[in-house]
């Protein structure tokens, strides 16, 4: 926290009611408007190096350390680009499916810990609640039921990743060109028996976040929102697919920068920047460049670049959802929690779909392959498009990693999002307040970022803000923890 002649410096450490730890710097010129915002991620992140010199086939069950909420997604990211290396380019059905189903599961539980858990206090109570009240316990106490419904439907989610990796988290089920496990008829009958209750609560959920949107219309359309491009993978046919597919980009107007870009082909279309204020990269569309070449990824940029999803009551969900912008991307940033809703709404039906498919009982689970020296894999994690590249070498080590993490290639759409809530917030008004505060942290969360998986580390940050004038006095001063 300091002051110049011509600056005062703002800082939030940490932002709360997110997976990891990161900070945010507000600069406000004399007259206190804001001239800079910032997300830094004050974290180190060591997996693209710590990891060379291990053998391939320890990559699906090492890098899944990097996150104790989506461990799922880069157990199975790494478990593709290690199928790469043995030579397998089609899994057979049971391991193919088994691998979906526990990816479902985990999209289902993420999605569900973050709207009922980290997110709705601020679209029960308000951004300006008291804070006391605007969290979880406050969600308990005054929403019983939908925190029960929160816990259950994460539980679920966390029983069909036990069901198919063997425990709830940082399972093994996935393994180079397969799968270690089917699905017995008494863990299918387990789950299908809960089912109908998950299908029921994903309906109300996209009901909550929904009128939720269009009830605060007004306030939240513009609310941390900008147009912006919008990335993902797709399924040949242009279906929504979660799992596996070609990577396709949007324009803000919805025309196509590419598609259909096969895995291992990413890096002609993506390069990354570093920049000196945070230990996070900035990927960008290389066609495009580092200034204007970024783009969202996500729920709501998975919304905007499929065609359909494959599911019909999520597909009816996406019609309406559309149907607000006339069909044209939506690029309102609240609009990231309906989407996810409408995710959790789709998983819950492919996994009802996949627990009545025989092949989940299949006794062939891996398949094989002649050896490569290269693999990439991507895919849809709950919180936007993954991408894992290993290189090993001839003693089968691990001699180069490469991970775009999903929060890292939102990293530059967060920082605006800060900004425009900043603005709008903050400048010009002569006292720093909570409710500010929270308004920016409620932009940054609407992304669900999960800072943990880009970065590692260690120890506390308890949060102090102080405000200090041009002349260098001390105009507010605000702490917690």
């Amino acid at each position: 926290m300091s002051a110049t002649n011509t600056s005062t410096r703002v800082v939030i450490e940490p932002v709360t009611r997110v997976e990891g730890h990161g900070k945010v710097t507000i600069l406000l010129d004399e007259a206190n408007r804001v001239t800079q915002a910032r997300l830094h991620i004050v974290e180190f992140r060591g997996f693209e190096r710590f990891i060379c010199g291990r053998p391939y086939w320890e990559m699906p069950v090492a890098v899944q350390r990097l996150c104790g909420i989506c461990p799922v997604s880069h157990h199975l990211c790494a478990a593709k680009a290690i199928d790469k290396i043995v030579g397998v380019d089609q899994l057979t059905p049971t391991g193919e499916k088994m691998r979906r189903l526990m990816h479902y599961g985990q999209i289902f539980q993420s999605h569900s810990l973050h709207f009922f858990h980290l997110a709705s206090p601020d679209l029960l109570f308000g951004f300006d609640a008291d804070p006391a009240i605007r969290n979880v316990v406050g969600i308990i106490q005054q929403h019983r039921d939908l925190a029960v419904q929160a816990v259950l439907m994460r539980k679920y989610g966390q029983e069909v990743i036990k069901a198919t990796a063997g425990k709830k988290v940082h399972g093994t089920g996935a393994i180079p060109g397969g799968i270690n496990k089917n699905l017995s008829t008494a863990e299918r009958d387990a789950l299908l028996a809960d089912a109908p209750q998950m299908l029921a609560w994903a309906r109300s959920a996209v009901e909550i976040a929904k009128n939720y949107t269009l009830e605060n219309l007004e306030k939240v359309k513009d609310f941390g929102s900008f147009e912006s491009t919008s990335l993902s993978i797709i399924r040949d046919d242009g279906a929504m697919d979660l799992y596996n597919g070609g990577l396709r980009a949007v324009d803000k107007d919805g025309g196509t920068i590419f598609d259909h870009v096969p895995n291992d082909r990413y890096l002609d279309y993506i390069a990354e920047q570093v920049k000196d204020w945070s230990y996070m990269k900035f990927p960008f569309i290389r066609s495009i460049g580092p200034d204007d070449g970024w783009y969202r990824v996500g729920p709501l940029a998975r919304l905007n670049t499929c065609d359909f999803i494959d599911t019909p009551e999520a597909e009816e969900a996406r019609r309406e959802f559309k149907s607000l912008t006339n069909g044209r991307p939506n690029h309102m940033t609240m609009a990231f929690h309906w989407a996810r809703m409408i995710e959790t709404l789709h998983s819950i039906e492919k996994i009802i779909d996949l627990l009545h498919d025989r092949d989940l009982q299949g006794t062939d689970l891996v398949a094989r392959g002649q050896r490569r020296r290269e693999g990439v894999g991507i895919i849809e994690a709950p919180r936007g498009t993954l991408f894992h590249h290993y290189r090993v070498d001839e003693h089968d080590l691990v001699t180069m990693c490469n991970l775009i993490v999903s929060t890292t290639s939102n990293n530059e759409p967060m920082n605006r999002s800060v900004r425009r809530v900043a603005e709008q917030y903050i400048s010009g008004r002569p006292q720093v307040t909570e409710p500010m505060l929270n308004a920016v942290e409620v932009a940054i969360r609407a992304y669900d970022p999960c800072l943990s998986c880009a970065t590692h580390a260690l120890g506390q940050m308890p949060l102090e803000i102080e405000l200090i004038g041009p002349d260098g006095g001390l105009i507010d001063r605000g702490s917690k923890g």
